[in-house]
């Protein structure tokens, strides 16, 4: 029996999810699952990337122990952030994270000297504060970049932690607000007004591409060997990959984002794309996953995180259904990308300190909903589709009340069941590779493997396809 492991890598946790093909159905196993958070210190906000692959390896050690060895590995993270390497490889620190405020002046350099308009119609990314290019601009002013050598994303680096190879992936770069959306690589009109180093830059692989194989003091370490590969790395562009979508489907990729679009295959790079703030991220197949970025997951987490953890997800979700509150927040707003207190952040924004937590939480579950429903329209006027479908998918599917209220705010058919849709498609990728398989072949083995349902009457689904 052959195994493929997916290294399923969020801004909150990470996961090893083992897969195999049993009578043509994909079946998953969770074998170790580890935090993952930002760390504060001195240089801001930081990711500990030495802890990161120590993770990394410990999932690995764990398939040794089962004896459950893959015959391939891959990587996905999310997407923006990335590692410089100097001539001889090794790391330039800190490694800094999105969500740190340090690009709040470089946003306004940069676009002095390329500004949004010309920006998108080149990448088609919609417009971040923490999006790479601001990260870059930085790390160019600080004297950063004059010792890089080589740069990677979150997962490519990782790989070469685990290969001693240095490849860009294709999905991923895209994130970055650096490459040209019509000839898929990195642009160099960009890279030369804003003096960034092309050098340091690797042609973007696509999905499928090999690494290579353990390094030998890795085999030595494990006991076993396996090739890693590109997945879609970014983790967006893999949970894509399997969802069981046709041109007239929306998904709604729920984790600490909400990313929201549907599949096209060609860009959009319209001014009215532009105005929404439509981003034209690469998926698998050089597909275009045209999409919003919306805080999803991330405002739950840390009010969870802010009352002690003393309530669960389910017991959180209960307490907004029980509250009438029908005001709403822009989830686009500042305040809520990194704030000391996410409750009070939202009461501050609603002019209402003495909200109860009951309200506060049903304030979030109406955002969420009626932000899902001016981005389907959006979708629809823009791509010029009739949508039918809203396909929810990650670990956010899993909540029956935003599932339902999704159905109700749009109108559409809402479908779920793929909770585990990142390393669903991270694995697909590796068994196409392996399979000599088409994309829509592999999507017929998604369809065929998980229970798909429909989100009727509260806590009541319709089974549609798949296993009973």
């Amino acid at each position: 029996m052959s195994y493929y492991l997916a290294i399923d890598i969020g801004a909150s946790s990470g996961r090893h999810i083992l897969g195999n093909l049993n009578g043509g159905k994909l079946v998953l196993q969770e074998i170790y699952r580890f935090e993952n958070s930002v760390t504060q210190n001195g240089n801001g906000l930081t990711w500990d990337i030495g802890k990161l692959f120590s993770e990394v390896k410990a999932g690995l050690k764990k398939c040794a122990e089962l004896n459950m060895l893959p015959k391939t590995v891959a990587i996905d993270t999310w997407g923006v952030d990335y590692v410089l390497l100097d001539k001889n490889k090794n790391e330039l620190l800190p490694v800094m994270a999105y969500r740190d405020s340090r690009t709040t002046e470089a946003e306004k350099e940069v676009l002095q000297l390329i500004s949004q308009d010309e920006l998108y119609s080149i990448t088609g990314i919609q417009k971040q504060s923490f999006n790479t290019i601001y990260q870059l601009y930085c790390d160019k002013k600080s004297g950063k970049l004059d010792n890089a050598a080589h740069f990677l994303m979150m997962p490519e680096y990782l790989s070469f932690r685990l290969t001693g190879n240095i490849l860009n992936e294709y999905t991923n770069a895209t994130t970055t607000n650096l490459i040209n959306a019509e000839t898929k690589m990195w642009d160099s009109e960009i890279l030369s007004r804003l003096g960034l180093p092309p050098e340091i830059f690797g042609t973007p692989a696509l999905p499928g591409t090999s690494v290579g194989h353990f390094t030998a003091e890795l085999r030595a370490e494990l006991g076993f060997d396996a090739e890693v590969i590109l997945c879609p790395s970014h983790d967006t562009a893999s949970a894509v990959a399997a969802c069981p979508i046709d041109t007239d489907c929306v998904y709604i990729s729920s984790g600490t984002w909400s990313l929201i679009g549907t599949e096209n295959l060609t860009p959009v790079l319209s001014d009215d794309a532009k105005e929404a703030n439509f981003t034209n991220e690469g998926g698998i197949d050089y597909r275009y996953r045209f999409l919003k970025n919306i805080p999803g997951m991330w405002l739950f987490q840390n009010i969870r995180r802010e009352i002690g953890k003393r309530l669960t997800y389910d017991e959180m979700m209960h307490l907004a259904e029980e509250s009438s509150f029908e005001e709403r927040i822009d989830l686009s707003s500042p305040e809520l990308l990194a704030p000391e207190s996410m409750t009070d952040t939202i009461r501050s924004l609603l002019g209402k300190p003495q909200l109860s937590l009951g309200d506060v939480l049903k304030c979030v579950y109406i955002s969420l909903a009626k932000a899902y429903d001016e981005t389907v329209k959006e979708i629809e006027l823009i791509s010029n589709k009739e949508i039918r479908e809203i396909h929810i998918v990650g670990g956010g599917s899993k909540d029956n009340y935003l599932n339902r209220l999704t159905r109700d705010f749009t109108g559409k058919e809402v479908y779920t069941g793929l909770q585990e849709a990142t390393a669903t498609g991270n694995l697909l990728s590796q068994i196409i590779k392996d399979k000599g398989l088409s994309l829509k072949e592999g999507r017929k083995i998604i369809k065929n493997s998980f229970n798909i349902k429909e989100v009727l009457s509260p806590n009541k689904f319709r089974q549609v396809r798949g296993n009973s």
